[in-house]
This record gives structure tokens, sequence and C-alpha cells, in this order.
């Protein structure tokens, strides 16, 4: 049985289980999602291939032995910081404080053992809506975070341009007048050039300064970043 959803159908899926019974019907089951699956006969095991893999979904046993899979889901929430990893947790206590112990944890699901292959496939179909919906918060995240940084790059380059424009018209200006006097007399001051070419470079950043549409950074000396001015020019 094929699943139809909107959602991107091919999840990474970690499955940790001790029991072989459950571990062939959890994979069975996300057989029909076209999951790509990796599979842990322990917590220890488990946990070992999330660092290396980092999955999309998690599906961990609670009573496991080397690591629990509570302790498993602790180490997943301080490794991933973004909570891009979804986890379902399988367990035979379905009180409210096991429930709430799971929960504190960083479990994002739970379904009580023993199990169907029906309830279990309602788990994922709801999984899997909501690991697209995180994802979708977090793509949101990002954007806003760019927005914002983009209208803060723009406030500062109009109050750049609005308090260098009127002293620079002011040196670029007498440095032209003090050279136009200097060419009719047929004299030459090096130093005056020097100051009415640096003056011009200083004009020409403020015009790429209002130019700057979308911009983006560079690196730049100690691993700090700067915005590159001249993306045009390079290109």
């Amino acid at each position: 049985m094929e699943i139809a959803s909107s959602e991107p159908t091919r999840l990474r899926v970690l499955v940790a289980d001790d029991d072989p019974a459950v571990r062939e019907l959890v994979v069975g089951v996300l057989n029909e999602f076209d999951a790509e699956i990796e599979v842990a006969a322990d917590g220890g095991e488990g946990w070992s291939l999330f660092e290396e893999w980092r999955p999309d979904l998690v599906i961990l046993d609670v009573d496991m032995p080397i690591v629990d899979g509570v302790e498993v889901c602790r180490r997943i929430r301080e490794l991933d910081e973004d909570h891009e990893a979804f986890i379902l947790l399988l367990t035979d206590h379905n009180h409210r404080e096991t429930l709430e112990t799971l929960l504190d944890a960083g479990g994002d699901e739970f379904i009580s053992k023993p199990m169907t292959a029906e309830a279990l496939r309602g788990r994922l179909i709801v999984s899997r809506r909501r690991i697209a919906q995180y994802a979708a918060q977090r793509r949101a995240k990002v954007e806003l975070v760019d927005a914002r940084r983009l209208s803060a790059i723009g406030e500062t380059t109009l109050s750049l341009q609005h308090e260098i424009n009127n002293p620079l018209s002011a040196l670029l200006g007498n440095a032209e007048l003090l050279l136009m006097e200097m060419r009719e007399k047929g004299e030459k001051n090096d130093m005056l050039t020097v100051i009415h070419e640096q003056a011009m470079r200083i004009a020409d950043v403020v015009r790429r300064l209002r130019q700057l549409k979308d911009p983006e950074s560079v690196d730049y000396v100690g691993g700090t970043k700067i915005i590159n001015f001249w993306k045009e020019r390079a290109s």
C-alpha cells in the first residue's frame, strides 16, 4: 500500500529497538512510505548511527540495552539544536509520568506497545506531516532573519550615504577647484592629486552602496566577513 502525500516521501529513518519482531514490523510499514532506513539493535548502536547519519525521523524503543531510548533522545536533542530530527518513541508504559518524561527528554510523539501495523502507519503519517511543518517553520525563520538582515543593511547604507555625501561633495569640489587653479598656473601638487583620487574612491563606494540590491558576504582577514561591494566589478 503506497501512501499518497504532498510532502516528500523519501524519509531517512533510523529504527532502534532490541526486539527483532518489532524491528521487522516497523521496517515493513516504513517500506510502504518508500523510506530510506537504517536499523539498530540497541541504544548504543542507535546513537552512533544517528551521529553518523543524521536522519529525518528516529523511531526509538524506550527500554533498550546499552543506552535506553530516553537517554538517546536526550543526546539527540543536545546535538540537534535546530530540532531537525523528529523522534517517535515506542513504550510499554503509557501512564502520565512516563509520557511526561519522554516529552521532557525531547520526544515529539509516542506509540504504546504492543502496536498494530495500522496504528504505526497512522503515527507515521502524522509524523511525516509534522516533519514537513517543522521544516517549513525553520525555512520561514531563516527567511525572516535574512529579511531583517537586508533591512538593516538597507537602513545602514542610507545612513552612510546621508552622512558621507555632504562632506564628500565639499571635499571633491574644493579639491577639483584647487587642481584647476594649479593646472591654469602650470603647477602640480602630488599630495592634492592623491587627495582627489581617494575622494573619488569614496564616491565610488557610496555609489555602490546606493546600487546594493542583494548584498552578499565574503571572507576577510581573521575569519571575519564583509559585504561585497565589488560584485558587479568581479562579474
